[in-house]
């Protein structure tokens, strides 16, 4: 409970969300692929999710609640980034190093 409570806070979510907890009529996300990215079998190919979509359509909780099951049920390491979080990572790290590129 310790360490998934240390990994939960260095995904720095932006609030505790779950699949049980989406409104699935209340938004146009297609339930199955949902499902199936429940699983995380797309993390074995070291594959990325992205949502795109207006404000308001789930993205987040969706993001969240994906990543709350990674650490909870499969174990996974998990780093939540909004796009602004991401694009100011990124550009800080290009400034740094200059090539934009991730170390290797």
């Amino acid at each position: 409970m310790r360490s998934i409570a240390h990994q939960m806070k260095s995904a720095r979510f932006p609030m505790h969300r779950d699949l049980a907890g989406f409104d699935f009529a209340v938004s146009q996300v297609d339930r199955a692929l949902i499902r199936k990215l429940e699983d995380l079998s797309f993390t074995q190919d070291a594959q990325n999710v992205v949502w795109i979509s207006g404000p308001g359509t789930g993205k987040t909780h969706l993001a969240t609640a994906l990543g709350i099951s990674g650490l909870t049920r499969h174990a996974k390491r998990v780093r939540f980034y909004s796009t602004v979080d991401l694009v100011n990572a990124l550009e800080q790290e290009k400034s740094q190093e200059g090539s934009g590129q991730p170390r290797q």
